[in-house]
């Protein structure tokens, strides 16, 4: 038992499952040519340089349309000078290296950093099937938090306003406003990063032809929202998850959202808490989980974002943990990140999971309890977690 033990603990095994499973699952994309989503990506650098619409569907090249912000259209431009297959590979795997980075910098033991990355490792291979950009979406997150923990607000800025600019995600970063020791720094910062960032991609194309791709993006989602509802694909929410089990799809999300952010609000109310390493983590695990389960344009691969947040919160636990914790996280293993996959019975998953949207339900249980924990548990002033590389 022990000799696994140490190889599921050991970095370099560790590192090889977390880009091993990702290289594998878009070598096949690739080799079956079904990359879409790359190349819905790859053109938004193409339009952006020659003026065109970057919402308008195009048929000739790709399925379905972009909706990601203006400035995304830079962070593809170096991928779509390569060839379709190979810009897709690099691409997925960047994705996969910029997130391992975010989490090696996570405030944990390299042992609980081996955790988080054993953990996620199979929700990243989902992601990257789909050649998604959701693993960078969730780097973002967690270093926001890890700028503003290590007093680098000016960083934190930069990556809180480049993912609200790319995915709108990214404004998720200001749940860690209250833990930085800077402040008027920081909303300098924001300011600065918002007007640098904005005007960027002008710099390839035209202020005009940028203003206007934003109110073409806010028109893309607002069109995007209102069909998430009706997509089986789509809208792997509590909202979702709430409509498809009781057979009401009219269900407003305010009626949802609203009660789910009073509650994500009232983890604040443990002041005396805010400079614990813990409860920090605590609120960077409930950010991560409550941007995708409290938002309709969920899917399956989003879940990458949720799912750090499920193995941050576990590794984050008081030890011993106990039973219901332990089963909490194997219900999420199962539900969440294994149903879609070959390893899962496929009847349940096509059956009762993927119709009534249940890949959110372990992530929406495990969040109210994270919740509970940030308001009652009591957090340890001489807790330090020791980083050994």
């Amino acid at each position: 038992m022990s000799k696994y033990l140490k190889l599921f603990t050991n970095r370099i095994f560790v590192t090889v499952i977390w880009f091993g499973l990702s290289f594998f699952a878009i070598l096949k994309q690739v080799l079956h040519q079904h990359i879409n989503n790359y190349l819905i990506y790859k053109y938004t650098f193409i339009n952006l340089v020659h003026k065109l619409n970057l919402y308008a569907p195009q048929p000739q090249h790709f399925e379905d349309s972009n909706h990601y912000g203006p400035l995304f259209s830079l962070v593809i431009a170096p991928f779509s000078l390569l060839p379709d297959g190979a810009g897709a590979v690099v691409w997925v795997m960047v994705n996969a290296w910029v997130l391992y980075q975010a989490i090696l910098l996570l405030p944990l033991t390299a042992l609980q950093r081996n955790a988080v990355l054993l953990i996620c490792a199979h929700e990243l291979m989902t992601a990257a099937f789909n050649a998604q950009f959701n693993p960078m979406m969730a780097a973002c997150i967690i270093l926001s938090y890890v700028f503003i923990r290590n007093k680098h607000d000016f960083w934190a800025a930069l990556v809180i306003v480049a993912g609200t600019y790319i995915k709108l995600y990214g404004i998720v970063g200001l749940a860690f406003f209250f833990f930085s020791e800077h402040k008027i720094k920081f909303i300098l910062s924001l300011l600065f990063w918002g007007i640098v960032l904005f005007i960027l991609p002008m710099v390839f194309s035209s202020p005009a032809f940028v203003a206007q791709s934003y109110y073409d993006w806010y028109m893309s989602l607002s069109e995007k929202n209102a069909v998430n509802t009706t997509s089986h694909m789509q809208d792997i929410s509590v909202m979702g998850m709430i409509r498809r089990v009781f057979h009401y799809p009219q269900l407003s999300n305010l009626i949802v959202m609203v009660p789910g952010l009073i509650l994500f609000v009232a983890s604040y109310l443990n002041i005396k808490s805010f400079k614990q390493m813990p409860y920090q983590l605590l609120i960077l695990a409930s950010t991560l989980i409550f941007t995708v389960i409290f938002s309709t344009g969920s899917e399956s691969p989003t879940y990458i974002i949720a799912f750090v947040g499920v193995a941050v919160w576990f590794m984050n636990l008081d030890r011993p943990v106990n039973k219901l914790d332990i089963a909490l996280l194997i219900f999420a293993l199962l539900v969440t990140s294994l149903s879609p996959s070959d390893l899962f019975p496929k009847y349940i998953n096509r059956t009762y999971i993927k119709p009534y949207a249940l890949k959110a339900l372990p992530c929406f249980i495990i969040w109210l309890k994270i919740v509970y924990e940030s308001l009652t548990r009591h957090f340890n002033r001489q807790a330090v977690y020791t980083v050994v590389e």
